[in-house]
Protein backbone atom coordinates (compact mmCIF):
# COMPACT_ATOMS: atom_id res chain seq x y z
CA UNK A 1 0.00 0.00 0.00
CA UNK A 2 1.35 3.28 -0.24
CA UNK A 3 1.69 6.17 1.91
CA UNK A 4 -1.81 7.12 2.38
CA UNK A 5 -3.00 3.85 2.00
CA UNK A 6 -3.65 3.82 -1.46
CA UNK A 7 -3.12 0.41 -3.41
CA UNK A 8 -4.19 -1.38 -6.80
CA UNK A 9 -5.28 -4.96 -6.16
CA UNK A 10 -7.27 -7.80 -8.11
CA UNK A 11 -8.17 -11.00 -6.11
CA UNK A 12 -5.44 -13.64 -6.11
CA UNK A 13 -2.57 -10.85 -6.44
CA UNK A 14 0.02 -10.76 -3.80
CA UNK A 15 0.91 -7.67 -2.41
CA UNK A 16 4.48 -7.71 -3.46
CA UNK A 17 3.33 -8.76 -7.16
CA UNK A 18 1.29 -5.42 -7.16
CA UNK A 19 3.94 -3.46 -6.20
CA UNK A 20 6.62 -5.21 -8.25
CA UNK A 21 8.30 -6.73 -5.41
CA UNK A 22 10.11 -4.92 -2.34
CA UNK A 23 12.09 -1.67 -3.15
CA UNK A 24 10.75 -1.62 -6.92
CA UNK A 25 7.78 0.67 -6.77
CA UNK A 26 8.60 4.16 -7.98
CA UNK A 27 11.87 4.50 -9.22
CA UNK A 28 13.37 7.63 -10.16
CA UNK A 29 14.88 10.00 -8.35
CA UNK A 30 16.70 13.12 -7.75
CA UNK A 31 19.81 11.49 -8.94
CA UNK A 32 17.66 10.05 -12.23
CA UNK A 33 17.31 13.31 -13.69
CA UNK A 34 14.38 14.85 -15.56
CA UNK A 35 13.16 11.64 -16.29
CA UNK A 36 9.93 9.87 -14.92
CA UNK A 37 10.37 6.15 -13.83
CA UNK A 38 8.64 3.83 -14.81
CA UNK A 39 7.78 1.58 -11.71
CA UNK A 40 8.67 -1.99 -12.03
CA UNK A 41 5.94 -4.56 -13.71
CA UNK A 42 3.81 -6.02 -11.72
CA UNK A 43 2.64 -9.35 -13.05
CA UNK A 44 -0.95 -10.94 -12.41
CA UNK A 45 -0.83 -14.06 -10.46
CA UNK A 46 -1.71 -17.39 -11.95
CA UNK A 47 -5.77 -17.07 -12.37
CA UNK A 48 -6.01 -13.73 -12.55
CA UNK A 49 -6.12 -10.86 -15.06
CA UNK A 50 -4.25 -7.72 -15.36
CA UNK A 51 -7.80 -6.01 -16.07
CA UNK A 52 -8.94 -6.63 -12.83
CA UNK A 53 -6.72 -4.63 -10.61
CA UNK A 54 -8.56 -2.00 -9.02
CA UNK A 55 -7.41 1.51 -7.34
CA UNK A 56 -10.07 2.78 -5.17
CA UNK A 57 -10.69 6.51 -6.82
CA UNK A 58 -12.13 7.94 -3.50
CA UNK A 59 -9.52 8.52 -0.74
CA UNK A 60 -7.25 11.44 1.39
CA UNK A 61 -5.15 11.55 -1.73
CA UNK A 62 -6.04 11.19 -5.50
CA UNK A 63 -4.83 8.17 -7.41
CA UNK A 64 -2.08 8.55 -9.93
CA UNK A 65 0.39 9.95 -7.60
CA UNK A 66 2.49 7.32 -5.66
CA UNK A 67 0.45 4.29 -7.30
CA UNK A 68 2.73 2.68 -9.81
CA UNK A 69 2.88 4.33 -13.16
CA UNK A 70 0.29 2.31 -15.66
CA UNK A 71 1.11 1.30 -19.26
CA UNK A 72 -0.88 4.40 -20.94
CA UNK A 73 -1.33 7.76 -20.05
CA UNK A 74 -3.73 10.82 -21.25
CA UNK A 75 -3.09 13.91 -20.08
CA UNK A 76 -5.69 16.89 -21.68
CA UNK A 77 -5.77 20.44 -20.06
CA UNK A 78 -8.85 22.20 -20.47
CA UNK A 79 -10.35 25.77 -20.65
CA UNK A 80 -13.78 26.82 -18.45
CA UNK A 81 -16.37 28.41 -21.33
CA UNK A 82 -16.90 32.42 -20.55
CA UNK A 83 -20.05 31.73 -19.49
CA UNK A 84 -19.21 29.19 -16.90
CA UNK A 85 -19.29 30.42 -13.27
CA UNK A 86 -18.54 28.72 -9.86
CA UNK A 87 -21.80 26.94 -9.90
CA UNK A 88 -20.69 25.48 -13.33
CA UNK A 89 -17.05 24.53 -12.09
CA UNK A 90 -18.98 22.58 -9.15
CA UNK A 91 -21.38 20.69 -11.44
CA UNK A 92 -18.44 19.82 -13.57
CA UNK A 93 -16.29 18.41 -10.70
CA UNK A 94 -18.81 16.70 -9.49
CA UNK A 95 -19.61 14.99 -13.07
CA UNK A 96 -16.39 14.06 -13.35
CA UNK A 97 -15.09 12.90 -9.38
CA UNK A 98 -18.75 10.53 -9.84
CA UNK A 99 -17.53 9.06 -13.64
CA UNK A 100 -13.65 8.41 -12.49
CA UNK A 101 -15.42 6.69 -9.15
CA UNK A 102 -17.24 4.48 -11.32
CA UNK A 103 -14.95 3.60 -13.92
CA UNK A 104 -12.25 2.74 -11.35
CA UNK A 105 -14.73 0.58 -10.33
CA UNK A 106 -14.96 -1.14 -13.58
CA UNK A 107 -18.51 -0.14 -13.69
CA UNK A 108 -19.97 1.72 -16.72
CA UNK A 109 -19.32 5.63 -16.18
CA UNK A 110 -23.71 6.24 -17.14
CA UNK A 111 -26.14 4.44 -17.99
CA UNK A 112 -26.78 4.56 -21.68
CA UNK A 113 -22.58 5.40 -22.62
CA UNK A 114 -20.67 3.67 -25.25
CA UNK A 115 -19.09 1.14 -22.81
CA UNK A 116 -16.62 0.57 -25.40
CA UNK A 117 -13.86 -0.73 -22.29
CA UNK A 118 -17.14 -2.63 -20.64
CA UNK A 119 -14.89 -6.34 -20.97
CA UNK A 120 -11.48 -5.00 -20.20
CA UNK A 121 -11.54 -4.47 -16.31
CA UNK A 122 -10.67 -1.39 -14.66
CA UNK A 123 -7.05 -2.31 -15.48
CA UNK A 124 -5.63 0.04 -12.94
CA UNK A 125 -7.14 3.20 -14.11
CA UNK A 126 -6.60 6.11 -11.96
CA UNK A 127 -8.04 9.58 -12.87
CA UNK A 128 -6.25 12.64 -11.72
CA UNK A 129 -7.35 16.58 -11.47
CA UNK A 130 -5.35 19.25 -11.24
CA UNK A 131 -5.81 23.17 -11.12
CA UNK A 132 -4.44 25.68 -12.94
CA UNK A 133 -3.75 28.86 -11.69
CA UNK A 134 -6.35 30.70 -14.10
CA UNK A 135 -8.65 28.39 -13.07
CA UNK A 136 -8.74 30.98 -9.54
CA UNK A 137 -9.67 34.10 -11.54
CA UNK A 138 -12.29 32.68 -13.75
CA UNK A 139 -13.73 30.92 -10.88
CA UNK A 140 -13.89 33.96 -8.59
CA UNK A 141 -11.23 32.58 -6.59
CA UNK A 142 -8.28 35.42 -6.77
CA UNK A 143 -7.65 35.73 -3.39
CA UNK A 144 -7.56 31.96 -2.79
CA UNK A 145 -4.77 31.18 -5.12
CA UNK A 146 -2.10 29.57 -3.60
CA UNK A 147 1.48 31.19 -3.74
CA UNK A 148 2.89 28.06 -5.25
CA UNK A 149 1.14 28.64 -8.33
CA UNK A 150 2.98 31.23 -9.67
CA UNK A 151 4.54 30.94 -13.11
CA UNK A 152 7.52 29.07 -13.54
CA UNK A 153 10.46 30.96 -14.53
CA UNK A 154 11.93 31.15 -18.51
CA UNK A 155 14.52 28.28 -18.82
CA UNK A 156 17.87 28.54 -20.87
CA UNK A 157 16.53 26.39 -23.98
CA UNK A 158 13.44 25.88 -23.96
CA UNK A 159 11.23 26.08 -26.66
CA UNK A 160 7.47 26.32 -25.51
CA UNK A 161 4.28 26.66 -27.10
CA UNK A 162 1.42 28.08 -25.34
CA UNK A 163 -1.37 26.51 -27.22
CA UNK A 164 0.01 23.26 -25.91
CA UNK A 165 1.20 24.40 -21.98
CA UNK A 166 -1.09 25.96 -19.47
CA UNK A 167 -4.61 25.73 -18.66
CA UNK A 168 -7.51 25.96 -16.33
CA UNK A 169 -7.97 22.44 -15.63
CA UNK A 170 -5.85 18.99 -16.34
CA UNK A 171 -7.32 15.50 -16.00
CA UNK A 172 -4.35 12.43 -15.76
CA UNK A 173 -6.02 8.96 -16.92
CA UNK A 174 -3.64 5.99 -16.57
CA UNK A 175 -4.30 2.63 -17.50
CA UNK A 176 -2.44 -0.84 -17.92
CA UNK A 177 -5.16 -1.15 -21.14
CA UNK A 178 -5.41 1.30 -23.85
CA UNK A 179 -8.64 1.33 -24.62
CA UNK A 180 -9.68 1.80 -20.86
CA UNK A 181 -7.64 4.86 -20.76
CA UNK A 182 -8.85 6.33 -23.96
CA UNK A 183 -12.63 5.39 -23.00
CA UNK A 184 -12.20 7.58 -19.71
CA UNK A 185 -10.99 10.06 -21.42
CA UNK A 186 -13.77 10.18 -24.39
CA UNK A 187 -16.24 10.14 -21.08
CA UNK A 188 -14.34 13.03 -19.31
CA UNK A 189 -14.63 14.90 -22.53
CA UNK A 190 -18.32 14.32 -23.18
CA UNK A 191 -19.09 15.36 -19.65
CA UNK A 192 -17.20 19.03 -20.38
CA UNK A 193 -19.61 19.93 -23.36
CA UNK A 194 -20.89 23.49 -22.20
CA UNK A 195 -18.91 23.94 -19.53
CA UNK A 196 -14.92 23.62 -21.07
CA UNK A 197 -13.31 23.30 -23.76
CA UNK A 198 -10.40 20.72 -24.36
CA UNK A 199 -7.06 23.06 -24.64
CA UNK A 200 -4.64 20.36 -26.09
CA UNK A 201 -4.38 16.47 -25.26
CA UNK A 202 -1.32 14.45 -24.98
CA UNK A 203 -0.75 10.59 -25.11
CA UNK A 204 2.29 8.22 -23.87
CA UNK A 205 3.19 4.33 -22.52
CA UNK A 206 5.42 2.84 -20.54
CA UNK A 207 6.35 -0.75 -20.58
CA UNK A 208 3.26 -3.03 -19.73
CA UNK A 209 3.04 -5.06 -16.34
CA UNK A 210 4.21 -8.53 -17.22
CA UNK A 211 6.17 -7.87 -20.24
CA UNK A 212 9.53 -8.40 -18.59
CA UNK A 213 9.78 -11.88 -16.67
CA UNK A 214 10.98 -9.94 -13.42
CA UNK A 215 10.40 -6.41 -11.90
CA UNK A 216 12.73 -3.97 -14.05
CA UNK A 217 13.16 -0.18 -14.10
CA UNK A 218 11.93 0.72 -17.15
CA UNK A 219 14.04 2.25 -20.51
CA UNK A 220 13.03 5.63 -21.94
CA UNK A 221 13.48 6.35 -25.72
CA UNK A 222 17.48 6.68 -25.39
CA UNK A 223 17.62 3.38 -24.70
CA UNK A 224 18.45 4.26 -20.99
CA UNK A 225 17.38 2.65 -17.97
CA UNK A 226 15.24 5.62 -16.25
CA UNK A 227 13.92 6.15 -12.76
CA UNK A 228 16.73 4.24 -10.03
CA UNK A 229 16.45 6.81 -7.54
CA UNK A 230 12.98 8.29 -7.49
CA UNK A 231 11.97 8.92 -3.72
CA UNK A 232 9.91 6.22 -2.27
CA UNK A 233 6.64 6.36 -0.20
CA UNK A 234 8.77 3.89 2.94
CA UNK A 235 11.69 7.13 1.96
CA UNK A 236 12.43 9.73 5.36
CA UNK A 237 11.04 12.62 4.57
CA UNK A 238 8.85 11.39 1.45
CA UNK A 239 5.70 13.12 2.19
CA UNK A 240 7.30 16.13 3.21
CA UNK A 241 8.89 16.36 -0.61
CA UNK A 242 5.68 15.53 -2.59
CA UNK A 243 3.18 16.82 -0.66
CA UNK A 244 1.43 20.17 0.77
CA UNK A 245 0.45 21.28 3.80
CA UNK A 246 -1.51 23.95 2.96
CA UNK A 247 -3.46 26.51 2.67
CA UNK A 248 -5.86 23.98 4.31
CA UNK A 249 -8.15 23.31 1.47
CA UNK A 250 -4.92 21.80 -0.40
CA UNK A 251 -3.28 19.91 3.01
CA UNK A 252 -2.47 16.73 1.24
CA UNK A 253 -2.55 17.43 -2.30
CA UNK A 254 0.75 18.28 -4.75
CA UNK A 255 1.75 20.17 -7.08
CA UNK A 256 2.61 18.86 -10.36
CA UNK A 257 4.72 20.19 -13.09
CA UNK A 258 4.37 18.83 -17.04
CA UNK A 259 7.04 18.60 -19.71
CA UNK A 260 6.54 17.66 -22.93
CA UNK A 261 10.61 16.70 -24.03
CA UNK A 262 11.34 16.03 -27.35
CA UNK A 263 14.32 13.79 -27.63
CA UNK A 264 16.72 14.59 -30.28
CA UNK A 265 16.95 10.74 -31.35
CA UNK A 266 18.98 10.77 -34.50
CA UNK A 267 21.82 12.66 -33.49
CA UNK A 268 22.13 10.90 -29.97
CA UNK A 269 21.45 7.38 -31.30
CA UNK A 270 24.93 8.54 -33.32
CA UNK A 271 26.78 8.18 -30.00
CA UNK A 272 28.29 5.04 -29.13
CA UNK A 273 27.78 3.77 -25.72
CA UNK A 274 30.31 4.96 -23.78
CA UNK A 275 29.86 8.54 -24.66
CA UNK A 276 25.92 8.77 -24.10
CA UNK A 277 26.91 6.97 -20.81
CA UNK A 278 29.33 9.99 -19.96
CA UNK A 279 26.70 12.01 -21.15
CA UNK A 280 24.09 10.53 -18.03
CA UNK A 281 26.55 9.47 -15.56
CA UNK A 282 25.39 5.50 -15.67
CA UNK A 283 25.96 2.36 -17.82
CA UNK A 284 23.89 1.69 -20.48
CA UNK A 285 22.95 -2.12 -19.64
CA UNK A 286 22.15 -1.75 -16.29
CA UNK A 287 21.79 1.28 -15.11
CA UNK A 288 24.49 1.11 -12.46
CA UNK A 289 26.85 4.21 -11.63
CA UNK A 290 29.86 4.90 -13.13
CA UNK A 291 30.91 5.83 -10.12
CA UNK A 292 30.59 2.39 -8.40
CA UNK A 293 33.23 0.29 -11.24
CA UNK A 294 32.73 -2.79 -12.50
CA UNK A 295 30.75 -4.82 -9.62
CA UNK A 296 28.39 -1.63 -9.31
CA UNK A 297 25.18 -2.37 -9.63
CA UNK A 298 21.94 -0.25 -10.59
CA UNK A 299 20.81 0.74 -7.29
CA UNK A 300 24.15 0.89 -6.17
CA UNK A 301 24.82 4.72 -4.59
CA UNK A 302 26.01 7.85 -6.52
CA UNK A 303 29.69 8.74 -5.60
CA UNK A 304 30.21 11.92 -6.88
CA UNK A 305 34.00 12.61 -5.27
CA UNK A 306 34.84 9.28 -6.64
CA UNK A 307 37.47 9.12 -9.46
CA UNK A 308 39.34 7.41 -12.01
CA UNK A 309 43.39 6.61 -11.39
CA UNK A 310 43.98 9.64 -13.36
CA UNK A 311 42.64 11.26 -11.21
CA UNK A 312 39.29 12.89 -13.34
CA UNK A 313 35.85 12.47 -11.97
CA UNK A 314 33.95 9.34 -12.57
CA UNK A 315 30.38 11.19 -13.21
CA UNK A 316 32.08 13.93 -15.83
CA UNK A 317 31.06 17.62 -14.49
CA UNK A 318 28.17 17.74 -16.82
CA UNK A 319 26.84 14.26 -16.43
CA UNK A 320 22.75 14.22 -15.87
CA UNK A 321 22.95 12.02 -12.46
CA UNK A 322 25.72 14.97 -10.76
CA UNK A 323 23.60 18.05 -11.97
CA UNK A 324 20.44 16.62 -10.89
CA UNK A 325 21.23 15.51 -7.28
CA UNK A 326 20.15 16.66 -4.47
CA UNK A 327 23.92 17.10 -3.27
CA UNK A 328 23.98 19.87 -6.59
CA UNK A 329 20.85 21.32 -6.04
CA UNK A 330 20.28 22.18 -2.21
CA UNK A 331 18.67 18.59 -1.36
CA UNK A 332 15.65 19.74 -3.98
CA UNK A 333 13.82 16.73 -4.78
CA UNK A 334 10.51 15.57 -6.17
CA UNK A 335 8.47 12.48 -7.28
CA UNK A 336 8.45 12.30 -11.32
CA UNK A 337 6.39 10.13 -13.35
CA UNK A 338 7.62 9.57 -16.79
CA UNK A 339 5.68 8.19 -19.97
CA UNK A 340 7.32 7.89 -23.54
CA UNK A 341 5.47 9.57 -26.29
CA UNK A 342 5.84 9.01 -30.20
CA UNK A 343 3.61 11.30 -32.20
CA UNK A 344 5.12 10.14 -35.98
CA UNK A 345 7.66 12.30 -38.11
CA UNK A 346 8.15 16.23 -37.69
CA UNK A 347 8.50 17.84 -41.26
CA UNK A 348 12.18 17.19 -41.47
CA UNK A 349 11.70 13.72 -41.04
CA UNK A 350 12.99 13.45 -37.61
CA UNK A 351 10.97 11.69 -35.09
CA UNK A 352 8.38 13.60 -33.04
CA UNK A 353 9.47 11.17 -29.84
CA UNK A 354 10.57 11.58 -26.17
CA UNK A 355 9.22 12.25 -22.87
CA UNK A 356 6.05 13.51 -21.21
CA UNK A 357 7.45 14.31 -18.26
CA UNK A 358 5.71 15.07 -14.76
CA UNK A 359 7.15 16.33 -11.18
CA UNK A 360 5.30 16.15 -8.08
CA UNK A 361 6.79 18.56 -5.32
CA UNK A 362 5.08 20.02 -2.16
CA UNK A 363 6.62 23.25 -3.56
CA UNK A 364 7.48 23.62 -7.38
CA UNK A 365 10.23 26.60 -6.09
CA UNK A 366 11.98 24.38 -3.79
CA UNK A 367 11.35 21.13 -6.14
CA UNK A 368 11.46 21.55 -10.21
CA UNK A 369 12.79 25.09 -10.45
CA UNK A 370 16.38 24.76 -8.98
CA UNK A 371 16.96 21.58 -10.65
CA UNK A 372 15.60 22.58 -13.49
CA UNK A 373 17.70 25.64 -13.59
CA UNK A 374 20.89 23.59 -13.09
CA UNK A 375 20.29 21.11 -15.81
CA UNK A 376 19.26 23.61 -18.23
CA UNK A 377 22.72 25.84 -17.81
CA UNK A 378 25.52 22.94 -17.87
CA UNK A 379 23.57 18.96 -18.18
CA UNK A 380 25.42 17.50 -21.44
CA UNK A 381 22.25 16.01 -22.17
CA UNK A 382 20.22 18.90 -22.61
CA UNK A 383 21.82 19.10 -26.04
CA UNK A 384 19.88 16.51 -26.86
CA UNK A 385 16.30 17.28 -25.47
CA UNK A 386 13.79 19.96 -26.42
CA UNK A 387 11.61 21.18 -24.14
CA UNK A 388 8.27 22.20 -26.11
CA UNK A 389 5.61 22.52 -23.58
CA UNK A 390 5.43 23.22 -20.01
CA UNK A 391 2.32 23.22 -17.20
CA UNK A 392 1.91 23.71 -13.34
CA UNK A 393 -1.37 22.66 -11.57
CA UNK A 394 -2.62 22.03 -8.39
CA UNK A 395 -3.29 18.54 -7.83
CA UNK A 396 -5.87 18.88 -4.83
CA UNK A 397 -6.61 16.24 -1.80
CA UNK A 398 -8.03 13.72 -2.67
CA UNK A 399 -12.41 13.09 -2.65
CA UNK A 400 -14.38 11.33 0.41
CA UNK A 401 -16.97 8.90 -0.71
CA UNK A 402 -20.19 11.41 -1.66
CA UNK A 403 -17.73 14.16 -1.94
CA UNK A 404 -15.47 15.54 -5.35
CA UNK A 405 -12.26 16.52 -6.20
CA UNK A 406 -12.11 20.36 -4.83
CA UNK A 407 -15.11 20.33 -3.16
CA UNK A 408 -12.97 22.13 0.09
CA UNK A 409 -11.87 24.37 -2.06
CA UNK A 410 -15.21 25.37 -4.32
CA UNK A 411 -17.92 24.98 -1.00
CA UNK A 412 -15.31 25.77 1.87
Amino acid sequence: MSADGRGRAAPGLSRRAVLGGAGAGLAVGAAGGVWGGRASAHAPAAGTTLGGARVPFHGARQGGIVEPAQARVEWAAFDLLASTRRDGLVALLRGWSAAAARMAAGEPAAEGENQIALDAGPSSLTVTFGFGATLFDRAGLADRRPAALAALPAFPGDALDPARSDGDLWVQVGADDTLVAVHALRVLMRLATGLAAPRWLMSGFARTPGATPHPMTGRNLMGQVDGTNNPRPQDEGFAATVFATGPDWMNGGSYVVLRRIRMLLEGWDTLPPDRQERIVGRRKSDGAPLSGGPDAVERTPVDLAATHEDGTLAIAPDAHVRLAAPASNGGAAMLRRGFSFHDGLLPDGSPDAGLLFAAYQADPARGFVPVQQRLSRGDGLSRYLRHEASALFAVVPGAPEGGYVGQQLLEG
